[in-house]
């Protein structure tokens, strides 16, 4: 018997997609079906489902369900979920009742099959002030929201793709089932989850190793679908990622691994989603670090340590690990946090992804206190293979400017 977490609101993990004659015989049949587009998140969400990564769900959410989760972070059915998982279109043709074939908005491959049960309009303005805190356009969530179609279709979804992503990303991504038969051929039984959209620097590296002495396990698990412009891409990140751990880890603490969601840079209410489907992937544990998946300055930059302490206790299973803001200090001659160092902000290195990003998109040697000599050799390899004309200007706001 399992000694891991159980998936979120289940006894066991629900994964949406079809194998062998069953998905021959649905591709077979979705040729004939009305075809709607989805959008790169929503993308991404369908093979999430696929997986078993959004278990329970068993497709896109009713108004009720979407109603219930933007006001109270739960489902008609009681079921605990922070944002709406929602699949929308402006095709005026569609209704209740129809089955219809959703094809890829990237590539055009079939994705999935719906049995529509409801089409719905919502306050798309509402859904931006409750999941994201604002409704300004600049947020990158905001505007994936406001780009929706006007309607959104509820129903049962049958998967069809995983999207590429085992052969584009062969050596790092996994499903939750992979990763539970991972920890537990491991022998672990408490595992944090490290979540990045980022390469990890010295602060990064802190954390995971905090986690470490806390846990049997690590797993470093990081965004595979879209980020924003600027963000350096999954296959250079985990390049870096499994140089550090090569160097700089004990053999069999860590696995290094990835998901195919986009961001929604939701800051608190994502940081909840991160932990209810690292549950579903067997993790107990969230690293919760200075504004967790946040952007620019609309969240502050312990929100998402707060928010947990607003939810039910029994809500979730993964717990947050939370940990104070963290630098390298001078007079230490160590990595430090708040909570553990005496000296002041003059003797700080305050360290971001933001902050590495330019500096090595501007030509700038990064110092050790930053990064890993390895780490950075990496990362500085790859911003010198960027043409000057697809560079994209980092600039430095919000917390990561402080």
């Amino acid at each position: 018997m399992s000694k891991l977490v159980p998936p979120h609101g289940s006894n066991t993990l629900k994964p949406l997609a079809l194998t062998d004659s069953a998905l021959n015989a649905e591709l077979n049949k979705a040729k004939s079906l009305p075809k709607i587009t989805c959008s790169s998140r929503e993308e991404g969400d369908i093979i999430m489902l696929g997986i078993g990564g959004f278990t329970p769900l068993n497709g896109f959410m009713n108004k009720a369900d979407w109603q219930g989760v933007c006001d109270n972070m739960t489902m008609e059915n009681g079921l605990f979920w922070p944002i709406p998982i929602t699949f929308s279109t402006s095709d005026e043709t569609v209704k209740a009742g129809d089955e219809i074939t959703i094809v890829s908005g990237k590539t055009g491959t079939v994705v999935a099959t719906m049995m529509v049960d409801e089409k719905y309009t919502i306050d798309k303005t509402h859904e931006c002030e409750m999941v994201y805190k604002t409704t300004e356009m600049a947020h990158p969530g905001v505007a994936m929201v406001m780009a929706q179609g006007k309607y959104n279709l509820a129903g049962q979804i049958k998967v069809l793709s995983d999207g590429g992503f085992p052969e584009k990303y062969s050596d790092l991504y996994m499903t939750p089932m992979q990763t539970r038969a991972y920890f537990k051929d491991k022998g672990w039984s408490t595992v944090a989850a490290f979540q990045t959209r980022n390469p990890m620097h010295r602060s990064h590296e802190y954390l995971a190793k905090i986690a470490v002495e806390i846990c049997d396990g690590v797993m470093i698990h990081s965004v595979l679908g879209g980020l924003k412009a600027g963000d350096i891409p999954a296959t250079v990140r985990s390049e870096a990622i499994a140089t550090l751990i090569k160097n700089y880890f004990v053999d069999d603490t860590i696995l290094q691994s990835g998901y195919p969601l986009d961001m929604r840079y939701a800051g608190p209410r994502e940081a909840l989603l991160h932990a209810l489907f690292r549950q579903n992937y067997g993790c107990s544990h969230l690293i919760v670090g200075r504004d967790h998946a946040g952007v620019d300055d609309y969240y502050g930059p312990f929100d998402a340590h707060n928010i947990f302490d607003e939810i039910e206790s029994d809500t979730l299973i993964t717990q947050p690990l939370k940990i104070d803001w963290t630098f390298w200090c001078h007079k230490c001659a160590s990595m430090a946090s708040m909570k553990t160092c005496p000296h002041e902000a003059k003797d700080r290195v305050l360290l971001s992804g933001t902050k590495v990003r330019k500096m090595l998109s501007e030509g700038e040697d990064l110092p050790s206190t930053f990064s890993r000599p390895e780490v950075a050799n990496v990362l500085q390899a790859y911003y010198a293979s960027i043409k000057d004309e697809d560079k994209v200007e980092i600039k430095m706001s919000g917390h990561s400017a402080k």
